[in-house]
């Protein structure tokens, strides 16, 4: 009955906004206490039927002292123009516990073309049911390896390792972990900073604050070294930031004095950063000397909103506020760019979120990129060339309309069964969905947070997942300990 006292922290967070309005530390003392107690309680086997009638009066209760509670009255509907894409060097990479030192890092494997992948991925497809994935000789053999056990067992989080409120009352739009590690988390927000949050060892703590920006934060991302950060910011600036120190290292003022949307790291040479802005305009910056890159730049059909590179770093894919995807040729040796496609997910609807995987699972190579698009619905789209040409393969219901949730592929490519991503919603819960199951796709529901949920995030082993929301909160989940 787990999922019982998740709904009834579910109901307490809502509600949480109207406790001691005017002492919002105290909020978040109360629900983790109500969160350990909940837990606690959960495993003194108490009759499923006495469970669910507590949750039924305790939601009468607090209606009656608080007043009923719509889905919308519970958060302040704040609007974010940001996002960025995690460097997703995963699937680069084949585990050898040989080759792996102290921080996991791996051996790089050769791989072949999308065009030449994406034709054998056809010609299986055609022969398996929709959203299959494709097995590989050995797939029966890796998932005896794994004990056949489920996406739900492997992601069974649930428990609330820790919650951060250092922001509370301003949006925290963007939140991810550093490459490689299990206990460095960063996360920026509308209040002008960016925080960098240690969870190891305990207590949780927040490392250090970034301060400088003059306006909302609106995107961040870690260099693959993880020894500075670049932020991107609704003040008109791009800062480089020491992660050791706060010290911000440098400051590129955009020329047209737009508000500065997104960033992203080119994965195979962090000296070149790709900022988008509200003026439509994409743009390539070595951020060694605060220059944009000759041929680096180009128009979009609205604000640009969210990146993505696939791992080569060869594509790179954005997204607008009019609900185009256009996808990018990267030029290693110069850092131009030239446009190759566009897709229209649906017009005028804004793409919060792009996220790149060229592996699903270990059994199979299928490159894909997850989507969200203020239409209700988490996308994934099959890559089907060289030049970025997206056909879509499925989608998962979840509530988004108007706020820039984000989505993530899990991390870690294991022999398990299934493969999963994660999804922020407007519901104030998490979403796990296995991309496999053509019906009843959710493989577990997070609750907790009182507002939209807009950004997740998984540590480099997937013990825990982070996750940020409008009303500032971020919240560490644990996974279930069996």
């Amino acid at each position: 009955m787990a999922a019982v006292w998740q709904q009834v922290l579910a109901v307490d967070a809502r509600y949480n906004a109207y406790r001691t309005p005017t002492f919002p530390q105290f909020r978040t003392q109360y629900i983790r206490r109500r969160s350990q107690l909940l837990r606690e309680n959960a495993k003194c086997g108490f009759e499923p039927g006495l469970r669910r009638q507590y949750l039924r009066l305790r939601s009468q209760l607090l209606a009656l002292r608080y007043g009923p509670l719509s889905e919308q009255s519970s958060f302040r509907a704040s609007s974010v123009r940001s996002s960025r894409t995690t460097l997703d060097r995963m699937e680069d990479f084949e585990e050898d516990p040989r080759a792996q030192g102290a921080r996991g890092h791996r051996r790089s494997v050769s791989r072949g073309s999308y065009q030449l992948q994406a034709q054998m991925n056809r010609a299986v497809y055609d022969e398996r049911p929709p959203g299959s994935l494709v097995p590989t000789s050995v797939a029966e053999a890796s998932r005896a390896m794994a004990g056949d056990t489920t996406l739900s067992e492997n992601y069974a989080f649930a428990g609330m390792h820790h919650i951060f409120d250092q922001h509370v009352d301003s949006a925290v739009p963007r939140l991810q972990f550093a490459n490689d590690d299990k206990h460095l988390l960063a996360c920026c927000s509308l209040d002008g900073t960016l925080s960098i949050m240690t969870l190891s060892p305990p207590p949780p703590t927040v490392k250090v604050t970034l301060k400088g920006h003059a306006g909302p934060v609106t995107d961040f991302a870690w260099s693959l070294s993880n020894d500075i950060i670049v932020s991107t910011s609704k003040d008109g600036t791009l800062r480089i930031w020491n992660t050791e120190d706060g010290r911000c290292i440098r400051e590129v003022v955009d020329p047209e004095g737009s508000e500065l949307l997104c960033c992203t790291f080119q994965p195979m040479n962090n000296n070149l950063t790709v900022v988008g802005n509200s003026k439509h305009l994409l743009q390539v910056v070595n951020i060694s000397t605060g220059k944009k890159v000759k041929g680096g730049s180009s128009k979009l059909t609205g604000q640009v909103l969210s990146l993505s590179f696939d791992a080569p770093g060869r594509i790179l894919w954005a997204g607008d506020d009019r609900g185009s995807i256009f996808s990018f040729l990267f030029d290693m040796a110069t850092g131009k760019l030239t446009k190759a496609k566009r897709l229209v997910v649906n017009e005028g609807s804004s793409i919060s979120s792009i996220s790149a995987r060229s592996w699903i699972s270990r059994e199979a190579r299928d490159p894909s990129l997850l989507i969200n698009a203020c239409v209700n619905k988490v996308l994934l789209y099959r890559v089907v060339d060289n030049e970025g040409t997206l056909q879509q393969k499925r989608s998962f219901p979840i509530q988004h309309g108007s706020q820039l949730l984000h989505s993530i592929f899990c991390p870690l490519m294991s022999f398990r069964q299934g493969a999963c991503v994660v999804t922020g919603s407007e519901d104030a819960c998490v979403y796990f969905f296995d991309v496999e199951r053509n019906t009843k796709a959710i493989v577990n529901k997070l609750q907790g947070h009182s507002g939209p949920v807009l950004d997740v995030s998984f540590n480099c082993d997937e013990s825990l997942l982070a996750s940020s929301d409008a009303t500032g909160m971020v919240i560490i989940w644990r996974r279930e300990q069996k």
